[in-house]
């Protein structure tokens, strides 16, 4: 049975001055999942919305931040980082170094990077394409981005029988990574209802002290 683990042995950051700019879009499920790590490792930062820059994500003054217009970037101090993966790890080792949210572990770090390639490739092909389709009319085979999906729901459900997290026994970045997606694959026209793993690891990200939700669009 799926426990809610207290997370008293994770180091989380003592900055006090909101030093990390984020820059976001409210319904990406990438910016979400840097959000989501910030407020976990309890860091503070502020958001500022891309739609609200000129020219939004093709203007000047953001591709002078981000050559390829895509989202999230953080700027923390005069550090800029993209992608949201690059991101969660930065965060995670600057502010909360030697805690859990990266394993000490060898086996246990190297299967966090896998589900963090997870969270960069089959999640992307499948809950994210099939959402993008359906709900912002990107063109794509929501066909192939189904069966993607299908195929992720069934491995993740059948690694989650008998775990709280995905790695070890402790939330790791590997959470963090793969939750946003999942948690709205309904707006991509995927029903994840029947797996009930994947459900029940869901509350248990969302028991964690700090969680923020992913905005639901429909």
């Amino acid at each position: 049975m799926n426990t809610h683990h207290n997370q008293q042995p994770y180091a989380l950051s003592k900055v006090t001055n909101p030093m990390i700019t984020i820059y976001d879009a409210e319904k990406s499920g990438h910016a979400h999942r840097v959000r989501l790590c910030a407020s976990l490792l309890n860091i503070p930062f502020k958001l500022q919305q891309v739609s609200d820059m000129e020219g939004d994500r093709q203007g000047a003054e953001y591709l002078a931040i981000n050559p390829f217009g895509q989202i999230p970037t953080i700027k923390d101090s005069e550090f800029i980082l993209r992608d949201s993966i690059a991101i969660i790890l930065y965060l995670a080792e600057t502010y909360a170094p030697g805690s859990n949210w990266i394993p000490n572990d060898k086996n246990e770090r190297a299967r966090m990077y896998e589900w963090l390639a997870v969270a960069a490739g089959v999640m992307f092909r499948g809950p994210n394409l099939a959402r993008l389709i359906k709900l912002f009319g990107r063109p794509g085979d929501h066909a192939a981005a189904v069966e993607a999906s299908i195929m992720l729901f069934k491995m993740m459900d059948n690694h989650l029988k008998d775990k709280s997290w995905l790695v070890g026994q402790n939330p790791t970045l590997a959470d963090i990574a793969c939750y946003s997606y999942l948690k709205v694959s309904d707006e991509g026209d995927l029903d994840i209802t029947p797996y009930t793993n994947i459900l029940n690891w869901f509350e248990n990200i969302e028991k964690l002290d700090g969680f923020i939700p992913m905005p639901k669009s429909r």
